[in-house]
């Protein structure tokens, strides 16, 4: 059996907690541009055109404060990757229409925008460059840069088109976490999950992927070694799924879990773990959408 996890592995629904549904509801529809799938009195569903599958699930914690950025482990940045390069410059138009403050890079196999919700749990919207353009070195490692992005020519890009939200097509690319430490991370997301190393940030930071990709999860130490999890009543990441291409692949993940004696339960053919800095994570089975 290989350790190698599914070439078809992709990062699923992304559930964040929020300190008011309302606020987080008209930045994720009007700032963001996802559109609402569902909602109760506490929790709400966000995606796109064309899938009912939900990119964000939004939970309200009762009597939560925000926290700074990189005060713990947990979310960096969930990341929206658009299907094209004119979808991320209309984003990037109806971005600087709402006075946010927009972030960004040229990371030479894409180019992204950062911005940050209501409760500071950071936002990615990128494009992916043709994979044909992106670099590997001998050590089949990609390479990636912070270059500057060209703003005025997504503008361009986007010209007079009216921005009607995300486009269909468009997925959660990757997730960026901070973790506590790397030596561990690396063991549990490369040595038992069984995903690629791609990249190293210095010391600091490094990148994984599934088929070749340039990352599925960031993992850095930004909020300094040791940090501890960002508690769950607090604003932040709750979970996020790793999306598996079938139950033939969810049980080759189980079973090195299991040799590597990880703590898990399960639900409903959902696996749910946790990573060595406390971050929950769910391993589905991907269906149609």
């Amino acid at each position: 059996m290989s350790n190698e996890i599914a070439a078809r592995t992709s990062i699923g629904t992304v559930q964040l907690r929020v300190s008011q549904l309302q606020q987080s509801l008209e930045f994720y529809q009007s700032v963001v541009g996802l559109r609402l799938l569902s909602q109760d009195r506490t929790s709400a569903e966000l995606g796109v055109p064309d899938s009912e599958r939900p990119l964000l699930r939004l939970i309200e914690i009762a009597n939560a404060v925000p926290r700074p950025r990189r005060s713990g482990a947990g979310l960096y940045h969930a990341a929206l990757l658009l299907p094209d390069r004119r979808s991320l410059g209309l984003a990037l138009r109806n971005l600087i229409a709402s006075g946010i403050h927009v972030g960004q890079s040229d990371h030479l196999v894409s180019e992204a925008l950062y911005i940050s919700d209501p409760d500071n749990n950071g936002i990615e919207i990128y494009r992916d460059r043709p994979r044909h353009e992106w670099q590997w070195d001998a050590n089949g490692h990609v390479r990636m840069a912070v270059d500057p992005i060209d703003w005025d020519g997504l503008l361009a890009e986007a010209g007079d088109a009216p921005w009607n939200g995300l486009p269909a097509g468009t997925t959660v690319g990757h997730i960026h976490l901070h973790v506590t430490e790397l030596p561990t991370t690396e063991h549990f997301y490369v040595d038992v999950l069984g995903f690629n190393l791609v990249a190293h940030m210095a010391d600091s930071a490094m990148f994984i992927s599934a088929g070749g990709y340039h990352h599925h999860i960031g993992l850095n130490v930004w909020a300094g070694v040791g940090a501890t999890l960002t508690p769950d009543t607090a604003p932040g990441l709750d979970y996020f799924e790793i999306a598996l291409p079938d139950e033939e692949a969810q049980m080759a993940v189980f079973a090195r879990l299991q040799a590597a004696s990880v703590p898990l339960r399960t639900n409903q053919g959902t696996v749910i773990v946790h990573d060595p800095s406390g971050i929950q994570i769910h391993i589905v089975v991907r269906g149609s959408a």
